[in-house]
């Protein structure tokens, strides 16, 4: 209901059949919890330009914790002040209080016209609000009023037993929020961010350039505030907020802790260059912010002597790449803890590689033992079956036997190496003992086979597949 209609005598909860018997022309639609919500997120992202700590107060309202953040602004009348004045500018009536507690801004917003309270003032202003100012449910309400109780002031003083065993826990501890005798804490909705930088202009910039140079000039305070307690960054972001409202964040992840500026900037340069179409500055960004979202330890390493140290390098490479195309598509082979050839590796994100190898110690390295068979250097996705395989011995590699249309003589041959499913697997993905060859045809082609099953275990003779092909 807006303010015409409050003016005219309607109220919240009529029936829509009374309300349009007094005014037949009243416009009725129908609500829209989903749609109320994300417009009340949206005006939360854009009051991150004042505070880091945003919550949600469905379904109209909204914390801001502005703890260390009022003298930024000038103090905290101006700074209320600046804030419904824009959201004025966007068509939003907003009313807006400052009080030590949560619950007593609260109060002040909707049932008060302070809209400053302190310490000192906070209880003789909230004693004659009425008890709904509490955010007690009706039905409390009711039941005291009643008894006569109607405003705060009436329930202050009185013995708190008789009131939480009539009317609840819930009325003691919501009067005590209000008065700042029970800490509350506000739950962000966003994550609080480990370092912050930020850049306000007096007139907003439009120009990519201009906000790549702004980034750059942040990356460079960021990696100084990070350098201090010894940090890199692993999750970045970039916050732009445009004049009318929106709120654009772009966010970059990194393989290993990331302190240097020119390579922070690099990155984001990379991103705007994929988000060309959907990057829209509007009538221009008035604040520019960044932030390092999650960090991780990074220790000064003194460089070799013996030559040229490439990880770094390798590092920022896969971190450009996953920029540009994705962290999901730029992939990494490693190792499973089996002995299955099929299972033996599985595919994750390069980004991911770099961040478990970083937390491994050294004696944990993923460097294959090279007292192990070889393995082939392309393995294929599924077995290929041989047919008419004639071998010396039952046991021994065949000698000759047809793949791909193909008829191929054997020259040399290795093994057997025998391998077979783990134990501890049950009879649904049991797959029957095989005895691996390397083989190689008068061609020479060098293949991967092996013998699936032994003699004498089944009715069904063994059968042959090529697994894979060496170098």
């Amino acid at each position: 209901m807006n303010d015409a209609a409050a003016q005219r005598g309607l109220r919240v909860g009529m029936v829509l059949a009374d309300a349009r018997a007094m005014y037949p022309s009243l416009d009725a639609r129908d609500v829209k919890p989903d749609a109320d919500l994300h417009l009340l997120e949206t005006i939360a992202d854009w009051c991150d330009r004042y505070t880091p700590l945003v919550g949600i107060d469905a379904p109209d309202g909204l914390y801001l914790d502005i703890s260390g953040c009022a003298h930024l602004f000038g103090g905290e009348d101006t700074m209320r002040g600046d804030l419904c004045r824009r959201l004025a500018q966007q068509g939003f009536h907003a009313r807006a209080a400052i009080a030590p507690s949560a619950s007593g801004a609260y109060a002040l917003a909707r049932y008060s016209e302070v809209t400053n309270a302190s310490n000192r003032n906070l209880r003789a202003l909230l004693l004659p609000l009425p008890l709904a100012a509490l955010r007690i449910g009706p039905g409390i309400v009711a039941g005291l009023a009643e008894s006569g109780l109607k405003f705060i002031g009436d329930i202050a003083d009185l013995p708190r037993a008789p009131l939480a065993a009539r009317f609840g826990p819930q009325l003691i501890r919501n009067l005590d929020r209000a008065l700042n005798h029970e800490d509350e804490t506000i739950v962000p909705r966003l994550p609080l961010p480990s370092y912050i930088v930020e850049r306000r202009f007096p007139e907003p910039v439009a120009r990519e350039e201009d906000v790549l140079g702004t980034i750059t000039h942040l990356a460079d305070e960021l990696a100084r505030a990070m350098e201090r307690h010894g940090d890199g960054a692993r999750l970045l972001q970039a916050a732009l907020f445009r004049t009318d409202g929106k709120v654009q964040r772009i966010e970059i992840g990194t393989g290993e802790p990331l302190r240097d500026p020119v390579r922070m900037s690099r990155l984001f340069d990379d991103r705007l260059a994929i988000l060309a179409d959907e990057y829209d500055p509007g009538f221009g960004f008035d604040v520019i912010r960044l932030s390092a979202l999650s960090t991780a330890r990074l220790d000064p390493v003194q460089s070799g002597l013996s030559g040229r140290d490439d990880t770094a390098e390798l590092a920022h490479l896969i971190d450009r790449f996953s920029t540009r195309f994705g962290a999901a598509r730029v992939q990494r082979l490693v190792e499973n803890d089996t002995h299955i050839p099929e299972f033996a590796t599985r595919v994750v994100a390069a980004q991911a590689v770099r961040q478990m190898s970083a937390s491994l110690p050294p004696q944990e390295s993923c460097l294959q033992d090279s007292l192990l068979p070889i393995r082939p250097i392309r393995l294929f996705e599924y077995p290929e079956p041989v047919s008419e395989p004639v071998a010396e011995v039952p046991d021994g590699p065949p000698v000759r036997f047809r793949w791909r249309q193909m008829l191929h003589e054997i020259v040399h041959a290795e093994g057997p190496e025998r391998i077979a499913m783990e134990w501890w697997r049950d009879n649904a993905d049991a797959v029957p003992a095989r005895d691996y060859f390397r083989v190689e045809s008068r061609a020479g082609t060098r293949m991967w086979l092996y013998r699936q099953g032994l003699y004498g275990e089944s009715d069904e003779p063994p059968r042959w597949y090529v697994h894979g092909l060496f170098a």
